[in-house]
């Protein structure tokens, strides 16, 4: 029956890999694609590491288990690859085309494929085969050195940047536009989605104000960055913390009157040199009350200030909890599929199936009678 989601009818083939791809892969699903996770066959008695008990990336995949070393597990993912919409891999330049996998011949056999490499540093260049991290990719593309206050090193953000904005994210976009001019076209291309790319594609602002000399080569003395003490993060009596973003004048207005400075007797928004006295001054006002306390005041003035909530607190907060910004799938919490569509929205899955739990269905959409699979399940083709 169908979902009403705007990738009905996609199929996408997902090499198994680490986080981008899987993240990828899950926005695809979300919004109505059949993603099939193509993992490797278990050694006997061996079970897989896994990262996560539950990992959010799987609910809603199917997945089947395939020895691609063998003829006939290669088969198997020939027949997918002629079958199927999408192809998305993870591995470093060169990994698919020694399996006999790659872009070229997949092409040939499926001129209308979509074929997503997404790697860290790309398909090409010094960097291209060899490994590396969220850390290294946002590194290498400038992002990295702004996240610092003044005389600090720099603090990586997680893997938020690199691996899943600048890659599965990003990935998933060059996917749709490939989609989308197949319609016209008729024919498939190569995705080529690098996290390096991506960080660097996602700083565009930081690298047209740098160019503007609107922030200076040091970080953390930016009205963005950590400099201004209208935009900044301010710890409050009770140890939690609030973050200020009253940029604008009329915001800024309304954070000096709920903090209970006369704007008269304090320095000029834009008096630079002045900034860090302003943050101390700031932040010592902000430590005379707890969070909620503050709440309280701005909750009614337009001035730019919010908590910053923890992981286990988001969900309650009222907003997010109107918006149903975080979705219950098996016991646990995940953000609900976004952007938000009015008439074809996506949905969070809440069925996750264990590795290969697939294999026998998936193999038979393909076309392999009965017979053919038990005899791939006796020789460990597939698992």
């Amino acid at each position: 029956m169908k979902s009403g989601r705007p990738l009905d009818g996609i199929r996408v083939m997902e090499m198994a890999g680490l986080a981008p791809a899987p993240y990828c892969g899950m926005v695809l699903s979300d919004f109505g694609a059949d993603v099939v996770v193509v993992d490797r066959v278990p050694k006997r008695g061996v079970k897989g590491p896994e990262i996560m008990a539950v990992n959010p990336f799987d609910f809603g995949k199917r997945w089947i288990q395939i020895d691609l070393r063998m003829n006939s597990g290669a088969d198997v993912a020939w027949r997918m690859i002629r079958d199927y919409d999408v192809l998305i891999e993870p591995y470093r330049p060169g990994v698919m085309e020694s399996l006999g996998l790659g872009p070229d011949d997949a092409l040939k056999v499926n001129p209308k494929l979509i074929y997503a490499r997404l790697t860290g540093w790309g398909q090409a260049g010094p960097a291209a085969c060899f490994g590396g991290h969220d850390m290294n990719y946002i590194a290498l593309s400038g992002a990295l050195s702004r996240f610092r206050r003044s005389g600090e090193r720099p603090l990586p953000p997680c893997n938020i940047l690199g691996d899943f904005a600048g890659g599965g994210m990003l990935c998933a976009m060059g996917i749709l536009l490939s989609l989308i001019e197949r319609e016209k076209s008729g024919k498939g291309q190569v995705v080529d989605a690098a996290m390096v790319d991506g960080a660097a594609y996602l700083s565009t602002v930081l690298y047209g104000l740098f160019a503007n000399g609107l922030i200076s080569g040091e970080s953390g003395t930016n009205m963005i960055d950590g400099g201004a003490p209208f935009y900044q993060v301010y710890e409050t009596l009770d140890g939690k913390f609030l973050a200020v973003g009253a940029i604008e004048e009329k915001f800024y207005s309304q954070l000096l009157e709920g903090i209970g400075i006369e704007a008269s007797s304090f320095p000029d928004q834009n008096a630079t040199e002045r900034w860090p006295e302003m943050i101390a001054t700031l932040q010592k006002q902000f430590k005379t009350k707890t969070r909620e306390e503050w709440n309280a005041i701005f909750k009614e003035k337009d001035a730019c200030v919010t908590p910053i909530l923890e992981l286990s607190e988001v969900a309650d907060h009222p907003h997010n909890s109107e918006r149903k910004l975080l979705v219950s799938v098996d016991g646990f919490l995940r953000p609900a599929p976004t952007p938000r569509l009015s008439r074809t929205p996506g949905k969070a899955p809440i069925e996750r199936r264990p590795k290969g739990y697939d294999t026998e269905e998936v193999l038979k959409e393909l076309g392999y009678s009965d017979k053919q699979i038990q005899a791939f399940y006796a020789d460990s083709v597939v698992g």
